[in-house]
């Protein structure tokens, strides 16, 4: 059964203000919710009684006190008193390794659960195909291009020709040449980067298939992509948010990558071969 705690967390990209006001409410201190009632926790939000009843009810659960109850199992069973550790300041902290961990493991999960298996090896065939009949274009801009390089680095092990790029001119120059054969995957966090939103129309007037990889949030990239990937990681630390993105976003890339090596059995074997010629190219 999923827990209620890693539902809020996958689900709060596509909430309303005022319901991801109250999602971070109670992910920042569930351990405290069951002291309260529905009102009082309207009353901290200074939101009406209404809007908690509905909050829940969107999520699944049949009340307010039914989330609560649900809520206090998943702690017990934890053992994870609210996810994050209160010093004497009342500030929040990475305590020890072991929290870091369990946060990274809810955002993993998180993650998961919006990219269910048919998801990732439906990515997976359209990128196999591509591999087969054309090229995979890969771009993404800063922090976004580590893993677009990393990814196209995996690819090209597998034996699947990958055109990479992190400048958008020369991927504009290159999606010129793209035909109904070919796929772009395109790495933006938050998806509103006008240019790569751009290249992406393009890349489909050409008649191929954009896959998108953002945050779990309405966006320009995910509306026009024709399959989207998509990572839910949160935190209310701003130095640990990212470390919680990276880490989801490369769990993913990491299903994708294993469903293109079990797909077909020549790949795995063209993996090995690739792997073995750059060790021998490495020795001295």
């Amino acid at each position: 059964m999923m827990s209620p705690l890693v539902k809020i967390r996958s689900e709060r990209d596509q909430m309303s203000a005022v319901e991801r006001r109250i999602a971070d409410f109670i992910l920042e201190n569930s351990h405290l919710l069951r002291d309260y009632s529905s009102q009082q926790l309207a009353n901290a939000l200074g939101i009406s009684q209404s809007s908690v009843v509905k909050f829940t009810q969107k999520l699944g659960f049949k009340g307010y006190p039914d989330l609560k109850y649900s809520i206090g199992e998943a702690i017990a069973r934890s053992g994870d008193e609210a996810g994050s550790t209160v010093e004497g300041s009342g500030r929040a902290t990475i305590g020890n390794a072991a929290q870091l961990w369990q946060r990274k493991s809810e955002a993993e999960e998180a993650t998961r659960l919006i990219n269910p298996p048919d998801s990732v090896q439906s990515a997976a065939r359209t990128i196999d195909k591509s591999g087969r009949n054309g090229r995979v274009f890969l771009i993404g801009l800063g922090e976004d291009d580590i893993y677009a390089r990393g990814f196209a680095m995996r690819l090209s092990l597998l034996g699947i020709l990958t055109v990479h790029n992190f400048d958008t001119a020369r991927m504009t120059a290159n999606a010129s040449a793209a035909g109904s054969g070919d796929v772009l995957v395109v790495f933006s966090e938050h998806g509103n980067h006008p240019a790569l939103t751009k290249i992406a129309r393009y890349f489909r007037e050409r008649r191929g298939l954009v896959i998108s990889v953002t945050r779990h949030s309405a966006n320009p990239l995910r509306a026009i992509a024709d399959q989207a990937l998509l990572v839910s990681a949160h935190d209310e630390l701003a130095y640990v948010q990212p470390l919680l993105y990276q880490s989801a976003l490369q769990h993913l890339l990491d299903r994708i990558f294993i469903a293109l090596c079990e797909m077909n059995d020549q790949r795995q074997a063209l993996l090995l071969a690739n792997l073995e010629r750059i060790q021998q190219m490495l020795e001295p």
